[in-house]
């Protein structure tokens, strides 16, 4: 349903683009704005994967430094059918991901250090699931397409009044003038229910890669309260590849606004809880030990300077360390061990 939703959704941008371009500029003004947004466009998409991992500051990690998490992306990378991806880290409390490429051969996935810090290894498989998904459905590539199609509306509502104006396209000025402004409006809804669209899509493929919804729903729950509590100065400074993330990196969203790039995460979390009474699968953790030792060396280790990790481990109160945060903790006191308690910052 969501694959069709998607291809409506481009149809009617297209449909728009062509409304809107004879209305205003002609088959000329079609044109010209067409070439734009697609040359600006194809320069994004080709390097897209060095632009949005270069603006997070992020850093490839080898197999050496994180055995742990280069064998659960290329387990699921085999499950999900494509090559498995390069893996990036960002030093960030936020608990985020996303990934990028032009096609599956050119991806990356990027994962936040607090998302490590939080997560169980069956939840990060989820999270990694999703943003495989996303990869294996070629969704840059769909994005791009709704941007060339946004894009090229905005360039040629804003050149409107010159190549037809209000004297030659029967609209008179004030038509003209509405829309000019209504046409841009008009095709950014439409863009981010496309993204919209792919998040429930990638949720609903992820789940099924990583074998269980409920552990994409229980990611979910955890990283948009962190997303909610830690500002992410990055995602700040950069908001328009805010769409990339798994869950938005801005700001919380109280509903599925029309101008939201991201479903809301109760939607999302109750689909997934309605896809795993289809599949008859149950919440048991079964996490697994060498998982929970890599995390512990993760959250307790000093790195050096200038390495993968880029930064020592947090100071006693931060908010990794699960001591500021205790209206959100679950099972328990989180600083004596074990999955009800543990020393792994708040909910893991």
């Amino acid at each position: 349903m969501n694959f069709l939703r998607t291809a409506v959704l481009l149809a009617a941008m297209t449909a728009l683009f062509l409304l809107v371009g004879g209305a205003l500029g002609g088959q000329t003004g079609m044109l010209m704005a067409l070439v734009f947004a697609i040359g600006t466009n194809l320069f994004a998409w080709w390097n897209s994967d060095r632009m949005a991992l270069a603006a997070n500051d992020a850093r490839e990690v080898d197999e050496q430094l994180a055995p742990e998490l280069h064998s659960l992306v290329r387990e699921l990378s085999v499950r999900a059918e494509i090559p498995m991806p390069r893996i990036y880290v960002i030093d960030s409390d936020q608990p985020n991901a996303f990934a990028t490429g032009r096609d599956p051969e050119h991806a990356a996935v990027a994962v936040h250090t607090g998302l490590i810090h939080m997560l169980t290894r069956e939840e990060l498989s989820g999270v990694i699931a999703h943003e495989l998904a996303h990869i294996k459905h070629r969704d840059t590539l769909t994005m791009t397409i709704s941007a060339t199609l946004a894009g090229a509306i905005s360039s040629i509502a804003h050149w409107g009044m010159f190549f037809g104006g209000g004297r030659r396209n029967g609209l008179g000025i004030l038509g003209t003038l509405a829309l000019t402004i209504l046409a841009p409006m008009a095709a950014a809804i439409v863009q981010m229910a496309v993204s919209r669209s792919r998040e429930y899509v990638a949720d609903e493929s992820g789940a099924r890669i990583c074998g269980n919804p409920l552990w994409l729903a229980r990611a979910l729950d955890k990283i948009s309260r962190g997303a909610d509590a830690i500002p992410n100065e990055r995602a700040e400074a950069n908001p328009a590849m805010a769409h990339l993330f798994i869950v938005n990196p801005l700001s919380g969203r109280g509903m599925d606004n029309l101008f939201s790039t991201h479903p809301n995460v109760e939607n999302r979390i109750a689909a997934l809880e309605e896809l795993a009474q289809r599949m008859n699968v149950s919440a048991a953790s079964t996490e697994a030990t060498a998982w929970s030792a890599f995390r512990d060396d993760f959250a307790q280790q000093s790195y050096p300077a200038g390495s993968a990790w880029g930064r020592a481990r947090p100071k006693d109160g931060g908010f990794l360390s699960g001591r500021k945060l205790s209206p959100w903790r679950r099972g328990g006191d989180r600083g004596t061990g074990g999955d009800t308690g543990g020393t792994r910052g708040p909910w893991g």
